[in-house]
């Protein structure tokens, strides 16, 4: 594209979606245009032919052909020969109209070719002509022993073209014109369409932008948007996700850094207040000294192994786990007497939530083990994705909570039933909610279910 093009194209999708539709709609409306008024100036010729046909039938009620001769009759149909009229006998001009000047050698030649023929006449600043030649049939006529035939006659009528051909041009100007209306308008209302399109996009990229800069929990999620729509909306969630990601692990780094050289430093900080008290002898100045570059060492090596971690996480994307490899890791793990079927399913193969693979085995790990102490037959593992992030769903076919016990199934140490034969302590539940909302998200029970109980997991994705 030549740089003059690349200066007018315009720069929003907006401006060329419009200008594709312009030049779309003017290229259909040239051709239309050309198609309509080829038509309308090919229906009005064939009106002016019929016209001159027309006349030519009046003017032949006017001709006597029944004789050995052709003979032109005085009748009250005379104002006609008046009108542009011709008739001849075979080749022999009979009548013209007056002041026919060139038009009559136009007559003379279509008289001489003997057939129905139309042809135009006039041009170059002349008044443009239509003339037309009718036969009239020829007859014979027998006297005694001869047979005379007579040549057949010819009636040649001319017609003025000036107002079709004003009509045409009239026509053509009018096409012109509405084109010219129709193209302002499909530009005006192919803008005001996009733009309503278009506007939701807007709206999109700007809550992405405000979420994206405060580490928001909103999201877009599955609103009832189209397609298209649907899809941004879902790589604007994943993007936020990553985000949100990579703020929660800047601040566990910094959160690292802040308590593990707090001891250095204020070991740095007592030993220069205890060496700049009084004055010191060479032996305490050098333990001193020691205690300063054991101190500064130490913070060296917090923080390599602090920013190594961190680089190595950076480049493995440490702090997320895919969930469906780790549910089916950790059904493998725990220790399944065998009766209970784990059944393992995950909305999508590639769901990602934005914790460690250890972290949320941890976290789902009691709830699972939790499940298969009083399931009957199966227990279900199902992860899918809400408008909060990642959502595990634990769920077994077992008595269920105890209505009066749901109040008191996160305090540590509570069982609904200590006789029950089970093992456990009461603090498997508590430990899962405690580090799901260390990781910014949460464990509840799911009241609905009955029988059977329902834990869910609900952790950011990535």
């Amino acid at each position: 594209m030549t740089p003059a093009l690349t200066r007018l194209t315009p720069r929003t999708l907006r401006g060329r979606l419009s200008l594709v539709a312009l030049t779309t709609a003017a290229l259909l409306m040239l051709i239309l245009t050309v198609v309509f008024n080829t038509a309308v100036r090919q229906h009005l010729r064939r009106q002016a032919d019929d016209e001159l046909r027309a006349r030519a039938a009046a003017v032949a009620t006017t001709v006597d052909t029944s004789g050995p001769g052709v003979h032109v009759l005085e009748t009250v149909n005379d104002r006609l020969l008046d009108a542009n009229v011709w008739i001849y006998a075979g080749s022999r001009l009979l009548e013209q109209p007056p002041s026919a000047g060139r038009l009559t050698r136009v007559a003379d030649g279509l008289a001489r070719r003997g057939d129905r023929r139309c042809v135009d006449a006039g041009g170059h600043g002349q008044t443009p002509v239509r003339l037309c030649a009718e036969p009239l049939p020829g007859t014979r006529h027998t006297a005694t022993q001869q047979t005379f035939t007579r040549h057949p006659a010819t009636v040649v009528t001319a017609l003025d073209l000036s107002p079709y051909r004003s009509s045409a041009d009239t026509l053509l100007l009018g096409s012109f014109v509405l084109d010219a209306v129709m193209l302002v308008c499909t530009y005006a209302l192919t803008r005001l369409a996009v733009g309503r399109a278009l506007r939701p996009v807007a709206t999109m990229t700007d809550q992405a932008t405000q979420w994206s800069a405060i580490a928001s929990e909103e999201r877009f999620g599955g609103a009832d948007r189209p397609a298209e729509l649907a899809r941004l909306g879902a790589s604007l969630d994943a993007l936020l996700d990553r985000i949100r990601a990579v703020l929660r692990h800047e601040r566990q780094l910094t959160g690292e850094l802040s308590h593990e050289l707090r001891t250095p430093l204020s070991r740095i900080v007592a030993e220069l207040d205890w060496y700049g008290a009084r004055s010191r002898t060479p032996a305490q100045t050098r333990a001193v000294h020691a205690s300063i570059a054991e101190a500064a060492e130490s913070m060296r090596t917090i923080c390599d192994t602090l920013l190594t971690t961190a680089r190595e996480d950076a480049a493995t994307a440490a702090g997320t786990a895919p969930v469906l490899p780790t549910l089916r890791r950790l059904a493998d793990q725990l220790d399944n007497p065998g009766r209970v079927t784990v059944q393992v399913d995950c909305a999508d193969d590639r769901l990602a939530v934005g914790v460690q693979s250890a972290l949320l085995e941890r976290i789902v790990g009691p709830l699972l083990a939790n499940a298969l102490r009083y399931a009957e037959s199966t227990v279900i593992l199902h992860a899918d994705r809400d408008a909060h992030g990642v959502r595990v769903r634990v769920t077994d076919d077992g008595p269920g909570v105890p209505p009066h016990f749901a109040g008191q199934l996160f305090q540590p140490g509570r069982r609904a039933d200590p006789q029950d034969g089970h093992d456990g302590a009461g603090l498997g539940l508590p430990l899962a909610r405690r580090l799901a909302r260390s990781a910014g998200g949460e464990v509840s029970h799911d009241p609905e279910l009955a029988p059977g109980a329902r834990f869910v997991v609900r952790l950011p994705s990535c």
